[in-house]
């Protein structure tokens, strides 16, 4: 199998083996979903797998930055892994994740993200579950006795992609969250021309919402605010529609501050959709990560990682005044024993004991590893 980046007037190529793998899409739908793709065919990542002149697998890789603990991180969002039905099982989809991972580095990604279908393939090729996409289902009555001032909102469309972005970012930096994503500008212009999503922006907040279900529910896709008075703000536009949608779906973070506004909050109905994390470049991942305030300390470390050679090897990661510095050393017999999953999941904030329980690390003192990468990482896209 030959994989090589499409051009925009090859996207149509794709579309029967994605109906053959997904099931059929309306020429209506598949012409939004080839307008979204454009952005990223245009810039060389979208992909297929040619044998033959045939289609026989796809995959694609969108330039995004993640989110981490306050900082951007470049990340390359791995999306669109398909493979023929009848060619399923003959090591097409690892063949196509190894060449997006090759491309993440060309691209200089130093992380690469994914929501899988398998968890056997991509853990094989050093990727580890990290967090989650949290939905949770609110009563849309509740969620209007939220008590907010007004502040200024605007509708927006694609010529407001610039502003977006910018809104969006400060706010996951101002909260120091770990794990949402941010998108480039020619994404944003795609999002905010979806038709049937309503966009808002203040001047530090913005919403996106639909409808559903024939207009009886509304879906949150995103929702975020630097002040506690636009954050207010937002949801209470989103209640006012509670006289038709009895019930609001939202994307939001575990520890999201509107969860702490509700008058009543007895159970909850929570869907989560796994994702999954690999370092890309382990020594530009640490340096560009933001880390907690107070924390210091220096641990050597044993990285294996058979599929990036460049993460291998002996290193000593410093902690200091929220920074992180991973440079190579000469071998210590009392480092840190790590492999590119063990990595991951550390990078997320899994404590080190979960990880020398599950076998992911092992040898060395950790010294203050949990305390450095601590994080409850989410994210409020999916791709």
């Amino acid at each position: 199998m030959q994989v090589r980046a499409i051009r925009p007037d090859e996207i149509d190529s794709v579309r029967d083996i994605r109906a053959r793998a997904f099931g059929p899409v309306p020429d209506d739908l598949w012409a939004r979903r080839a307008e979204m793709f454009a952005p990223s065919a245009e810039a060389g990542r979208q992909f297929a797998g040619f044998d033959g002149g045939e289609v026989v697998a796809t995959g694609a890789l969108y330039a995004m930055t993640q989110w981490w603990h306050g900082r951007p991180v470049s990340m390359g969002g791995v999306s669109s892994i398909t493979v023929a039905p009848e060619r399923r099982g003959s090591g097409l989809a690892r063949t196509m994740v190894t060449e997006l991972l090759e491309r993440c580095a060309a691209f200089g990604h130093s992380l690469a993200v994914l929501y899988p279908a398998t968890t056997t393939l991509y853990r094989k090729l050093g990727w580890e579950h990290a967090g989650a996409q949290h939905h949770v289902e609110l009563p849309a009555e509740e969620l209007r006795t939220v008590a907010a001032e007004r502040v200024p909102v605007r509708r927006v469309g694609p010529e407001d992609a610039a502003r977006v972005a910018a809104v969006v970012g400060r706010a996951h930096e101002d909260a120091r969250d770990c794990g949402p994503v941010g998108y480039d500008e020619p994404r944003w212009r795609a999002v905010l021309a979806l038709p049937g999503l309503f966009s808002y922006l203040a001047d530090d907040g913005f919403l996106a919402y639909r409808w559903a279900d024939g207009n009886t529910h509304l879906e949150v896709a995103k929702l975020v605010a630097s002040s506690e008075r636009t954050l207010r703000a937002l949801w209470a536009i989103v209640g006012s529609g509670s006289s038709t949608a009895a019930t609001v779906r939202a994307c939001v973070s575990p520890m999201d501050p509107v969860l702490w506004m509700l008058r009543e909050r007895e159970h909850e109905n929570v869907r989560r959709s796994q994702w999954m994390l690999r370092l890309v470049d382990a020594s530009a991942a640490i340096e560009a990560r933001g880390y907690p305030d107070g924390v210091a300390g220096s641990v050597p470390l044993l990285i294996d990682d058979p599929q990036r050679p460049a993460n291998s090897g002996h290193w000593r990661l410093e902690i200091a005044d929220g920074r992180g510095r991973l440079e190579r050393s000469v071998e210590d017999p009392a480092a840190v024993r790590v492999g590119a999953r063990g990595l991951a999941a550390l990078y997320a904030g899994v404590p080190v004991s979960t990880l020398r329980l599950s076998g992911l690390l092992g040898g060395g003192d950790a010294g203050v590893l949990s305390a450095a990468f601590a994080a409850a990482p989410f994210s409020l896209d999916y791709f």
